[in-house]
């Protein structure tokens, strides 16, 4: 409610009481501070406080008895109104000028209250309001000395999380504090991955009967985990209640926010009875002598103010009332009361009464020494019975929550939250951030509704409601579902691949789901996959089942379930027999560049040969060049050893055996393959091959693929879809030229069901593009859709789903054609390329060893020559004399020959002859 909705209500009884305020209104007494107390004094609340707040006004100048300031306090009973409390505000404000109030209990309330504290600058403090929305930047004069109700919302979240719950629904009273923690839970829900499906809202005029009905329209929904949010007296009526309805079993999980889990120890057996099973969270107050001696003080101070009533345990909201005096009467000290007066505020013309309440001259200084207390210049905190009392941001502030569990009428603490550590089961442990598995989180052992140990699944298929809604789509393949209506029962029966699939998963589900099939109607939307699935978008259907495929733009509006067929995108063309019967077979067992290639180092390894030879004289390399080079040619490509003389030719020509003999083998076997293997060779091997010649392409009518294929680059009129494999095969049969299709891009799934009825004259070629295959469609964030996903591995895993494709598609090993197709089988220069590497570097090898050899021996000869001449020149009057060398030399007279013969040429200009024979050496030469 905003400022000028709740100024509207105010003006409705402003006017009726008497607000007659002096210019300079009377001044304050001195020493003392007045001090309003507004509660609910029939309240459970209310009366704790109360007593709380009298002994603390006791024990506070008990203790300091030496101040000079007292407060005085006045206390009004609200009685649960609204308007009351604003009354009594505005009475306490009037005649007992008042400079501070304490209260009042209710969050709504408190909304009056703090408008009317603010436009008199007295500061409102409530330890009980805890409606997040009371925002102290609206009213600066209002301080929450209590934990708003957005500080536990991370508590809860990490509780529904670390139990896996996917949803969770709120149970509260329609009241500003049933409604304000909502926004905030909502966030914290989405952040831990949970959501809010339904939000159950109990008016505050609602009787046992009403209460009763909206737990009936619960238990018709599948979500089990409820988060209940409301006052003391409308929890004990739902608990009560749904005891009645068998909802406290356990199938069903309760988690009750602080504001019954703070004063859960005050309820009474019955309703604590009904309440068993149920967590909660609350302030967690930690322990202390000083608490423990007030405890006992303060249950001895109840009984005696409270004679006619049963004994309540002490809850945390006393001890905020006992903390909150004690704050109020140490900041009062430190502000001065000398000409503490309320003045009337100037210029009320056109105003609301409000405007005729005074203004506090001590309002902010009060305000001020609240928020900032001796004990901060001392750099400690105030440490109160409830532990640190510290009001940053105007407000209380927590980080650790205590987890409880209603056993047995008790409220049993097993574990904490802290902000710092999440979920832990003491506070001693020393963690980081934990990581819950199926386990559950770091609690104690928690008994859950009905007495159970095992954690509740959190949804339900509620028998009493309706059963669960399966769409079903008729699909151009029957084989993988097909949709028929009984036309005397109009009962929707369904059957194929993906029908065996969804029920096999319902046997191996822990729970029994009842469903029943509706089909989705064509007709609105053409039968559209994206329309059918959106359809559990809306709430149509709880899953659509189908040959759905799994697509990024369907995950926006629905969750799938893990695939439970094939993935990929493939094409399925014509086969046309490739044994070639023409003149040129015997070239295709090579492709251009491996018979290019062969060709190449064949003349380079023959050249080689030539070359070694020629330098050694072969006797087979004489006459005209034609015949040298023929017979160079005739060397590599018979290999014959025995007409080669050099060693290095030798080692080249067994070196080209290798590869001569590989390549031969492989010609020899591919051709044999080509000569007599029936090869069914793909008409078209690649899409972009299809884009090029601008061929008409087939697809599935309604499916994603007509705007896969747009993507692609296919224009649109290029594109054709058909309804069934029927149409397909006609299609492709006439093929593009007669303006028809020559290939059809197709899932995987398709292709093999195609492919069974129609294996002669078509094969499949890819996967070309990646597709995730199909799956059933829920609605987001369904809690169906982690078991079900469970179930379908099971099911893929083993050889459950292999039966299924054989009832529905058939052996899909029967078809030969069926599986990925290569485009040619000749064999390409790459095959061969270590073979040729091989032969090229041992031709060059020996080349160069032997131009090695040849500038070694001409080294040496022209040294020997060289000193020769020199003895002959230096010595001419003396007769050069041979010695004829024995046979032993015989042969290095021999070699000497041979390397002379190498350095003299045919045609050299200065040949040599010997002038003198050696003796016994016949006279025509060497």
């Amino acid at each position: 409610m905003d400022g000028a909705a709740r100024a509207t209500l105010l003006v409705l009884f402003l006017p009726f009481l008497s607000l007659s305020v002096a210019q300079n209104v009377t001044q304050s007494r001195a020493g003392i501070l007045d001090v309003g107390v507004i509660l609910h004094l029939k309240s459970l609340v209310g009366k704790i406080a109360r007593t709380s707040i009298l002994m603390a006004m006791e024990d506070f100048y008990a203790v300091h008895r030496n101040y000079t300031t007292k407060l005085v306090l006045h206390i009004r009973d609200s009685n649960g109104d609204n308007m009351r409390a604003a009354s009594q505000a505005v009475d306490l404000l009037e005649n007992y000028y008042v400079r501070a109030i304490i209260g009042p209990q209710k969050s709504s309330e408190a909304t009056f209250v703090s408008d009317i504290g603010n436009n008199s600058q007295v500061p409102v403090i409530s330890f009980t309001a805890t409606n997040p929305t009371l925002s102290s930047a609206e009213v600066p004069y209002f301080l929450r000395a209590t934990v708003s109700d957005a500080a536990q919302v991370n508590s809860l979240a990490a509780l529904i999380k670390a139990y896996g719950w996917k949803e969770v629904v709120p149970i509260y009273e329609d009241t500003d504090y049933g409604r304000g923690i909502l926004p905030y839970l909502v966030d914290a829900l989405q952040e831990f991955g949970a959501s809010m499906p339904y939000r159950s809202a109990i008016s505050r005029s609602a009787n046992s009967d009403q209460v009763e009905k909206e737990l009936y329209k619960l238990m018709t929904m599948p979500t089990r985990v409820y988060i209940v949010h409301m006052s003391l007296a409308f929890g004990s009526i739902l608990f009560t209640k749904a005891k009645e309805l068998g909802m406290m079993s356990g199938a069903y999980a309760w988690i009750l926010t602080d504001g019954i889990a703070n004063v859960v120890d005050s309820l009474s057996p019955s309703v604590l009875d009904a309440m068993d099973g149920a967590l909660g969270v609350r302030f967690h107050v930690p322990k202390s002598k000083e608490l423990g001696d007030f405890t006992k003080r303060w249950n001895a101070r109840y009984r005696q103010d409270n004679l006619d009533d049963p004994p309540l345990p002490l809850s945390i909201f006393g001890l905020w009332g006992y903390d909150t005096i004690w704050a109020l009467a140490q900041a009062a000290e430190k502000v001065s009361m000398y000409n503490a007066t309320f003045q009337k505020q100037q210029d009320i013309k056109n105003s609301t009464c409000l405007g005729t309440l005074g203004i506090s001259t001590i309002g902010h200084k009060l305000l001020d020494a609240i928020l900032q207390p001796y004990w901060q210049h001392l750099q400690r905190k105030f440490r109160g019975l409830s532990g640190d009392f510290h009001l940053r941001s105007r407000q209380l502030q927590s980080s650790i929550f205590q987890i409880i569990n209603v056993v047995t009428r008790e409220p049993k603490g097993i574990g904490f939250w802290t902000a710092k550590h999440g979920i832990i089961q003491n506070l001693i442990q020393n963690g980081s951030e934990h990581t819950y598995l199926n386990s559950g989180p770091n609690l104690t052992q928690v008994v859950w509704p009905g007495e159970v140990s095992a954690v509740p699944k959190g949804w339900q298929i509620p028998t009493n409601g309706k059963k669960l809604q399966v769409g079903v789509l008729t699909s151009g393949y029957p084989e993988l579902i097909k949709v028929e209506r009984d036309p005397l029962t109009n009962a929707i029966t369904a059957t194929g691949y993906a029908i065996d699939v969804f029920e096999e998963v319902l046997k191996r589900l822990p729970y029994a789901i009842p469903y029943e099939y509706v089909a989705f109607d064509q007709g609105v939307s053409n039968g559209s996959y994206n329309d059918f699935v959106y359809q559990v978008n809306l709430g149509v259907y709880q899953v659509a089942v189908a040959d759905i495929t799994i697509r990024y733009n369907r995950t926006s509006y629905a969750d799938f379930t893990l695939p439970y067929t094939e993935s990929g995108i493939a094409m399925i063309v014509p086969v046309k027999d490739g044994t070639t019967k023409d003149t040129w077979i015997f070239l295709k067992p090579l492709t251009t560049d491996l018979w290019f290639g062969s060709i190449v180092f064949f003349i380079f390894t023959g050249a080689v040969i030539w070359l070694l030879e020629r330098r050694i004289d072969n006797t087979e390399l004489t006459g005209s060049i034609s015949r040298q080079l023929g017979i160079a040619i005739y060397f590599p490509f018979f290999a014959d050893r025995e007409r080669v003389e050099s060693i290095l030719s030798r080692l080249v020509i067994i070196v080209w055996v290798l590869v001569l003999l590989v390549i031969t083998s492989s010609y020899t076997a591919n051709l044999s393959s080509m000569l007599t293997v029936q090869q069914l060779q793909p008409t078209v091997t690649d899409v972009h091959e299809l884009l090029a010649k601008g061929e008409y392409v087939g697809y599935t009518n309604g499916s994603y693929l007509g705007d896969l294929l747009e993507q692609i680059g296919f224009d649109r009129r290029k594109t054709k879809p058909y309804s069934n494999p029927d149409d397909f095969d006609d299609a492709l049969y006439k093929g593009s030229k007669n303006g028809d299709i020559a290939a059809v891009i197709e899932e995987v799934p398709y292709i093999k069901i195609f492919l069974s009825k129609y294996c002669k004259g078509y094969t499949m070629i890819g996967p070309i593009y990646k597709s995730e295959g199909f799956g059933f469609a829920f609605p987001k964030r369904s809690p169906l859709v982690e078991d079900f996903s469970r179930a379908i591995l099971s099911i893929t895993e083993g050889d459950t789903i292999i039966q299924i494709e054989r009832k529905w598609i058939g052996d899909q090993h029967a078809c030969q054609n069926d599986g990925p197709t290569i485009g040619s089988s000749s064999l390409n220069f790459k095959n061969f390329s270590g073979l040729f590497l091989l032969t090229g570097v041992a031709s060059t090898s020996a080349l160069l060893i032997s131009l090695m050899m040849f500038l070694y021996k001409r080294y040496k000869i022209r040294n020997g020559t060289g000193q020769i001449e020199t003895t002959a020149d230096s010595n001419p009057s003396h007769d050069m004399q041979l010695t004829v060398p024995d046979d032993s030399d015989s042969y290095a007279c021999q070699q000497e020959i041979e390397i002379s013969r190498e350095l003299t040429s045919p045609c050299s200009e200065v040949q040599t002859t010997p002038d003198f024979m050696p003796h016994g050496t016949p006279g025509n030469g060497l």
